[in-house]
């Protein structure tokens, strides 16, 4: 079985995002297993000059969880513009190591605003590159997600968003 790892850029309790994500959780296809990456908030701020054995555990983490992953997909808000600290951070422990290489990458975009978080996923696109992610462009979608399309258990209901989801792992 291969894995998925499904990658929240917010921190957000009530997140859209992870909302969207603990829901593809439960779409994966057959022989695929979404996995959450939960850890972060637990992420140190990242330095060019820690970038080396012995790792935060936390960054061990991540890089394994990434390195054993056989895709990736984001969602992510846009905080201010641009992509949230907490997640840039993330993903700066990503850039020039191996773990993403070219790892088939997608997100997407659950923003219900009127710019869509363009700042957000165009920062995404210029991180991801530096990366070397295989971005896989006909899966990134946008599905705006409202908080009344979450039930109270985190998980969409909205059926349009459902279908789009199915839709974008057919890529």
């Amino acid at each position: 079985m291969s894995d998925i790892l499904l990658v929240s850029g917010s921190l957000r309790g009530k997140s859209s995002n992870s909302a969207l994500l603990r829901t593809v959780e439960t779409l994966v296809p057959v022989n695929f297993r979404g996995v959450l990456y939960l850890e972060m908030g637990e992420l140190p701020h990242f330095n060019p000059d820690d970038d080396h054995d012995p790792l935060p555990e936390a960054v061990v983490h991540l890089r394994q969880q990434i390195d054993s992953a056989a895709a990736l997909l984001i969602c992510t808000p846009e905080y201010a513009g641009a992509l949230p600290g907490s997640f840039k951070n993330l993903l700066d422990w990503t850039v020039g190591g191996i773990e993403v290489g070219d790892k088939p990458t997608v997100w997407i975009n659950v923003s219900a605003n009127a710019t869509n978080a363009a700042g957000a996923h165009a920062s995404l696109r210029l991180v991801l590159n530096y990366t070397g992610a295989a971005i896989v462009e006909e899966a990134c979608v946008h599905l705006p997600v409202t908080p009344t399309m979450i039930d109270e258990d985190g998980i969409v209901t909205d059926l349009a968003v459902r279908e789009g989801i199915a839709g974008a792992r057919r890529h």
